[in-house]
């Protein structure tokens, strides 16, 4: 999921990655990457990874140097959408979870691109890697999940929020809620991308990530701090690249 970002990003800085399957309660999920994370680090998350990460921060405010959240939702579950995922976790216990990715979840992934057919079977690839118990476990901790806007007010670390212009699952209008919620933050737009830009448009990905890396370095300067390592779980003005506050 983020060879384009550890490979782009691993030359100059530590860089580590948290799988996000041992636990079903995003609490638990949270406290596992800070058990294995250094003393102080820069956190990004991807969609579930977003969510674990805005729970990491409010489990560990000093901890965390920086924030990149990724198509992601701070909102506790909907109930409507928790009858969906409740069905979704029926069908895997019956054995269809390669049924479930591909019918119900997949097409609400990815902007239409030429690399889209390559992405889509690389998620079915992981999902049916991790297997039926790791999405059960995910599903639980998603759909339990505590609400994180009292978390996003307080932020006051360089933090860039980020999604697919197309992104179905996790739209702009609510990142742009985000971003209104947090001080200081960063609204990046990517055009022709969907729920998974780190894959989809990896290389302007990676340019908005390397801007917010060092706005967290010199954040660190500030604080007579090192440069942050990095780790991947993932207003006024904007364009459909990128709006600051």
């Amino acid at each position: 999921m983020y060879r384009d970002q550890i490979a782009t990003f691993s030359s100059d800085r530590a860089v580590q990655f948290s799988p996000l399957t041992e636990h079903d309660n995003v609490q638990n999920l949270a406290a596992e990457v800070l058990l294995h994370a250094p003393a102080t680090f820069a956190l990004c998350g991807l969609s579930m990874g977003g969510i674990v990460a805005m729970e990491v921060l409010r489990q560990a405010p000093t901890r965390v140097r920086g924030l990149a959240l990724l198509d992601t939702n701070p909102f506790a579950e909907l109930d409507a959408v928790k009858q969906t995922r409740l069905a979704q976790m029926e069908n895997v216990k019956a054995g269809r979870l390669l049924d479930v990715m591909c019918e119900e979840m997949k097409p609400h992934y990815l902007a239409e691109g030429e690399n889209k057919t390559d992405i889509l079977n690389l998620c079915a690839q992981m999902a049916l890697a991790l297997g039926d118990d790791v999405f059960i476990r995910q599903s639980l901790a998603l759909r339990d999940r505590p609400d994180q806007s009292d978390t996003l007010r307080v932020i006051n670390v360089p933090t860039l929020i980020l999604c697919g212009e197309q992104d179905r699952l996790c739209p702009p209008d609510r990142h742009r809620v985000m971003h209104d919620m947090v001080r200081s933050s960063t609204l990046v737009i990517v055009e022709n991308a969907g729920h998974l830009p780190v894959l989809e448009q990896p290389l302007e990905t990676n340019q908005h990530l390397q801007a917010w890396l060092h706005a967290c370095d010199r954040h660190e300067i500030f604080e007579q701090r090192v440069p942050c390592s990095a780790g991947f779980a993932a207003t006024p003005t904007e364009s459909k690249s990128s709006r600051t506050r």
